[in-house]
Parts: structure tokens; sequence; C-alpha cells
């Protein structure tokens, strides 16, 4: 059964930095294009990141780029969204899914930048 659980929020400062994971089951997140996406109330899921399946390269939405790093434990068929230098436009319930041939969605991490 395939199944994503994504891990790790929580409530962080403004500067301040988070690492969010999620973890596959199902199917082998080394073989698919991934991606963590975020959804900020009222607003529409965005993707924000990516890690490809072959060499592993990344591409990030501009407003996160230098910010955030996406990376991939094949071991522990695990994807990680390091976020750095976290602002309050950040705030969001983060996801993971494949980029393409997309599975069900997760429940997904709540990250809060407040002071």
């Amino acid at each position: 059964q395939v199944q994503l659980v994504e891990s790790g929020g929580g409530l962080v400062e403004p500067g301040g930095s988070l690492r969010v994971s999620c973890a596959a089951s199902g199917f082998t997140v080394s073989t698919y294009t991934m991606g963590w996406y975020r959804q900020a109330p009222g607003k529409a899921r965005e993707l924000v990141a990516t890690i490809l399946t072959t060499d592993a390269r990344t591409t990030y939405t501009d407003s996160v780029k230098g910010r955030f790093t996406i990376s991939r434990d094949n071991a522990k068929n695990t994807i990680y969204l390091q976020m750095n230098s976290l602002k309050p436009e950040d705030t969001a319930v983060y996801f993971c899914n494949r980029v393409y041939a997309k599975t069900l969605w997760g429940q997904g991490t709540q990250v809060t930048v407040s002071s």
C-alpha cells in the first residue's frame, strides 16, 4: 500500500530552522522525481522543491532558493526538506508527493513561523 507520512513541523521564530521528513512506503522514492509542496491558508498548494530520480539534482521555487534544501535517504526511503532563514510567509502545511504520477496525499505537517 502506497503511503506518505510527513513529520517534523512545528512553531519556529523568524530566522530559525526546521527539518521536515517524508517517509514513503509501498514504492521506492529514488525511482520517482519527488517534491515538497506547501499550502498556506486560503492559497493553492504550491510546489517548492524537487529532487530528480536519476542524479538527485534539485530545483526550487524562487521564494525558497538559497534557504531550503531537499534531500533523499535511499536506505530509509525518506525525503527531507531542510528549511533555514524561515520567514512568516513560509507558514503552511507541508506535503510531499511524487511530482509525476502522484499518489494519495499524506496528512502533511504544519510549519508556523511566528515570533
